[in-house]
């Protein structure tokens, strides 16, 4: 089974996800506006302002846009460090504005938030630090330096010390509160969006095979007469050619030839020929086939098979699922890893619900992070399970796509430590003393309809010579 790591979707960069015409539009927007604050303001208010410095500082704006939007083409994608930049122009631009207009006595301070917030959700974490630490640095300069508002009399329009210092604080934290707020909630959302689409990626892996081994399966069955009557004709003419050597060996080699051909499609379609329709299979079958892959890597797996609703060729059964499948294989998998030298693997079913409990003697989930199995990309986790295995990231995101795809296909998941569960009085195997995972489902959403009172089908017909 391949590995899918979080390492694969570290290249993906949100800054490259950005569209220059976008900030453009955006600039273009805000330009609006001031040009809308700086009319109000004289025409209305009568306020005495530096008009044509604010212009001159309005006009850049609108100077840089109309440059960006006729050298380069509207899909421009820009790159981190590019969006960076343009953050940042926009961010010094509107400090220049304030500079202009009263400083932190001006009501509009407060939009030097904005450019940090986009940044937290479109940039990395340094660029947002970079950003809200300029921020800051530009609102603690217009609390002493800035031109004055002034009337048309003029008055001088200024706050009383402490509602200036007070904007200041209000403005620092909004900048600190809402950067680290909306990077948080954009990491959780783009942690969880890469393991969707390692999920979705894992599902379609164990689709296509399930789909190779059932046409495998078909070709070898429908192969098998064809070779047969080769293998049948082969060694006829070998026989009726024994006074001439050369042709013989012809025909034998014919034959063997023949026998090849059906090894190899024999070997190529063990995964898809455990039954008929090779879109169900018993229960117990199924099992044995999600834990084959880890069968040789010395360790011992045990499995135990009982009924509470009958004798043991009761067991139900059910659909082929890739996702059962492949989340079924990612937990046994898991629990081989840090086994010391036992696996146990237990199924029950009953009238009303099919549940498999996976059990090894290794260490064990770590209490502190009990609550949190199954969340992508927990890391810390390889230490403390396993010294050999530094760094080992198999406990976070193999996980959540088992998490994922069972829970897909209407199972239950627990997880405890088998210390725990004997204490408590849930059962489990004597000797475990690791991590114990139950998965349990209703018994109508896994079993498959059969026309043979729940008989399993049996092995496909093998190709004779």
């Amino acid at each position: 089974m391949s590995d899918i790591s979080p390492s694969a979707f570290k290249s993906r960069s949100r800054g490259n996800w950005i569209r220059l015409r976008t900030l453009i539009l955006l600039r273009w927007w805000a330009i609006a506006g001031q040009v809308s604050a700086l009319i109000v303001a004289q025409r209305l208010y009568n306020l005495n302002l530096e008009i044509g410095l604010c212009y001159l500082v309005v006009g850049v704006a609108v100077i840089s846009n109309l440059v960006a939007s006729f050298v380069y083409p509207e899909n421009k994608r820009l790159s981190e460090t590019e969006t960076l930049l343009v953050v940042l122009f926009d961010m010094l631009q509107l400090g220049l504005m304030l500079y202009l207009t009263g400083g932190l006595n001006n009501p509009f301070s407060i939009l030097i938030v904005g450019p940090v917030t986009v940044s937290a959700s479109a940039l990395s974490s340094r660029s947002t630090l970079f950003l809200g630490l300029m921020a800051i640095l530009i609102v603690s300069i217009l609390t002493q330096f800035h031109l004055p508002l002034r009337t048309e009399q003029g008055f001088i329009l200024r706050m009383p010390d402490v509602f200036l210092f007070g904007n200041w604080a209000a403005i620092v934290i909004a900048i600190v509160f809402l950067g680290v707020y909306s990077r948080w909630i954009v990491s959780e959302m783009d942690a969880m969006s890469n393991a969707l689409q390692a999920t979705q990626m894992a599902l379609a892996r164990e689709q296509k095979l399930t789909d190779l081994g059932g046409v495998v399966a078909a070709a070898a069955h429908e192969l098998g007469t064809p070779l047969a009557t080769i293998k049948l004709t082969s060694s006829e003419l070998a026989q009726e050619l024994s006074d001439n050597e050369e042709l013989r060996q012809d025909a034998v080699l014919i034959s063997e030839q023949a026998d090849r051909c059906r090894d190899i499609l024999r070997s190529m379609g063990r995964a898809g020929k455990d039954d008929l329709h090779l879109r169900k299979a018993p229960l117990t079958a199924l099992i044995e086939e999600a834990a084959d892959p880890h069968m040789d890597r010395g360790k011992t797996i045990h499995f135990e098979h009982v009924s509470s609703s009958g004798p043991l060729d009761s067991q139900p059964t059910i659909h082929r699922r890739p996702e059962v499948i492949h989340g079924l294989r990612n937990l046994i998998q898991n629990a081989v890893d840090f086994a010391r030298g036992n696996v146990w693997i237990e199924s029950r079913w009953s009238e009303t619900h099919i549940s498999l409990r996976i059990m090894d003697d290794g260490r064990g989930y770590p209490q502190h992070v009990l609550a949190r199995i199954g969340e992508p990309f927990m890391r810390r986790r390889g230490p403390v399970f396993d010294p050999r295995r530094p760094g080992y990231e198999g406990m976070g995101l193999g996980l959540f796509i088992a998490k994922t795809l069972l829970e897909r296909s209407g199972a239950d998941l627990s997880f405890a430590n088998g210390t725990d569960a004997q204490k408590d009085g849930t059962g489990g195997h004597p000797d475990c003393t690791g991590a114990v995972v139950e998965v349990t489902w209703p018994r109508h959403r896994m079993e498959a309809e059969t026309s043979d009172s729940r008989q399993p089908t049996g092995d496909n017909p093998p190709i004779r010579a």
